[in-house]
């Protein structure tokens, strides 16, 4: 089967594109749907000095927050940081670039990234100091708007429920969240996948993601961790 439709790859064939100083993109929401395997080995890569654009920075022991708590992260770009109090205490301690963008616009922002658009415009966070500190104001029929810039990456990380070789995806319920979008605005996207079957056996009215968007796909070794709502 020709490379075009065999997207199948494996971890040690994918560790060059995670380099130090690099920005990437991930999805999920509160570690839902952020792929876990590809986080554990960017940590045994000892990838660092990265900027993260994502929802959130998970928690200090689940996949991406996993990064922020062992200081290789530089900067983020997410819509909140509560749920890890490493993120927190690090960007009081100035150790930490946040810039926060509310939940709907940081997803809008990722969108325009995928489609090829400079950026958006917004009423949200117009009269803000906070959200419009830097950014530029413009002024269409008399009304205000904030210019939020278009969000790209050099690495996007995906997680799937299935995909098939060439890359078409289907995702499980909420753990789909910003994953199709992440999947369009990287320069490469990586898809860590619960399974992997063959061109032809996904029903198309399943699949989200087409893949033409991706890049590369390994096999997901599944989550090593408790959720922080289990107990023991």
């Amino acid at each position: 089967m020709s490379r075009l439709y065999n997207k199948r790859s494996s971890y040690k064939n994918i560790k060059h594109f995670f380099n130090d100083g690099m920005i990437l993109m991930f999805g999920g929401f509160g570690g839902v749907g952020s792929p876990p395997t590809i986080c554990k080995h960017l940590l045994d890569w000892g990838t660092k000095d990265i900027t993260i654009i994502g929802n959130d920075t998970g928690f200090p022991h689940i996949g991406i927050g996993q990064l922020v708590a062992q200081h290789r992260v530089k900067k983020v770009i997410a819509s909140h940081i509560g749920s890890n109090p490493v993120a927190g205490r690090l960007m009081s301690e100035g150790k930490l670039e946040v810039e926060f963008s509310p939940q709907g616009i940081l997803a809008e922002r990722i969108r325009a990234g995928g489609v090829g658009l400079k950026g958006i415009v917004t009423e949200i966070g117009v009269d803000d100091p906070y959200l419009n500190k830097g950014k530029e104001i413009l002024e269409i029929d008399g009304d205000r708007y904030l210019y939020e810039t278009a969000l790209v990456a050099e690495v996007g990380i995906v997680y799937a429920k299935k995909a098939d070789t060439f890359g078409n995806l289907i995702y499980d319920k909420s753990a789909r969240n910003t994953n199709p979008l992440v999947a369009m605005a990287a320069d490469i996207t990586i898809v860590e996948a619960e399974e992997i079957v063959n061109v032809g056996e996904l029903d198309p009215e399943e699949i989200v993601t087409s893949g033409v968007f991706v890049d590369h796909i390994v096999l997901s070794k599944g989550v090593d961790w408790k959720w922080a709502w289990e107990t023991n």
